[in-house]
């Protein structure tokens, strides 16, 4: 009888030690555990796994510039006259104030009138140039006329006639990136500060617009008081050879791209046609222009990065 009861007890043992084991391998809780799907890795996406922490693909920077073809006639390198003319609102000088209301950028020269504009950005670079001129002994600078809407170009058309004057659109005058600078001593052929503009100006981004020895190029009679910002390193080349505008957007298109050196910056000047505008490199070096020719393409101005030694 021992022997028979001896023998049970093993097996209730044996079968409670069995129960315990089964248990401990699906959980102590007695449910299945089932791995998350950061456990176990996201599903696969067209047959590779994405790891859960790995971040979305980026959209590729596109290598071209974004521009399109109305930078043809936008830019501080627009050629304007009657058979180019101010084709888009755009085109014009968007900081363009009342100089008298703003004396801040009234320092080395006076005004004809109360009632000039002209772009901020503009006056800030030629109060640059009077300061220069000043520390050469001229400083009896004056502007006699600025930034001129269409309505008020039209009106001097009107009153002064073709041969004097140009209709609304066809004047650099309405881009607001052109002055007619003055002398308070005498005429601007004969005064100092002519003179002095004459030889400096190129250095400040300004050119003579329409000199004595362009008249047949450019159709304007001489003007020693216009005066036009084109900026650096343009101005600087145009002086070098003696190029009226029109002739230097020729001889940037002719070229293509060249490289100049103005004061120890190095410039590459590009040019593309309109035709060739979604496909413009993007420059390698963030300092970089764009400006169009109002007639057919862009130049895109680069100031090349200087090699650290």
């Amino acid at each position: 009888m021992r022997k028979w009861f001896f023998l049970l007890a093993v097996i209730v043992i044996l079968v409670l030690v069995g129960f315990r084991s089964v248990q401990h391998q699906i959980g102590g809780s007695g449910t299945r555990h089932v791995k998350t799907e950061t456990e176990q890795g996201a599903p696969k996406q067209d047959g590779a796994s994405v790891k859960p922490d790995q971040e979305s693909p980026t959209k590729e920077e596109s290598p071209y510039l974004d521009v399109d073809s109305n930078q043809v006639h936008l830019g501080n390198l627009l050629l304007v006259n009657k058979d180019h003319p101010v084709v888009s609102g755009d085109a014009v000088k968007k900081d363009v104030v009342n100089l008298f209301d703003h004396k801040e950028l009234m320092e080395g020269y006076s005004l004809l009138d109360a009632h000039i504009m002209l772009s901020e950005d503009l006056a800030r670079h030629f109060m640059t140039m009077v300061d220069a001129a000043r520390k050469d002994g001229v400083d009896h600078f004056l502007i006699s006329s600025g930034y001129r809407d269409f309505d008020k170009q039209e009106e001097l058309y009107k009153e002064k006639g073709s041969k004097y004057a140009l209709p609304a659109g066809a004047s650099e005058h309405n881009l607001g990136l052109s002055m007619d600078i003055g002398s308070s001593l005498e005429e601007m052929d004969k005064a100092p500060e002519g003179k002095w503009l004459k030889e400096n100006a190129w250095k400040y981004g300004f050119i003579l617009r329409y000199p004595e020895d362009k008249i047949s190029i450019t159709g304007i009679e001489y003007e020693p008081w216009h005066f036009r910002y084109v900026g650096l390193p343009h101005s600087a080349v145009m002086h070098e050879k003696n190029m009226a505008l029109e002739e230097y957007l020729d001889y940037v298109k002719q070229q293509g791209k060249i490289t100049e050196t103005v004061e120890g910056k190095t410039y590459e000047i590009a040019y593309y046609p309109s035709a060739d505008m979604g496909k413009i490199d993007k420059p390698a070096s963030a300092n970089y222009e764009i400006s169009g020719d109002n007639i057919d393409g862009v130049i895109v101005t680069t100031e090349k990065e200087q090699a650290v030694e």
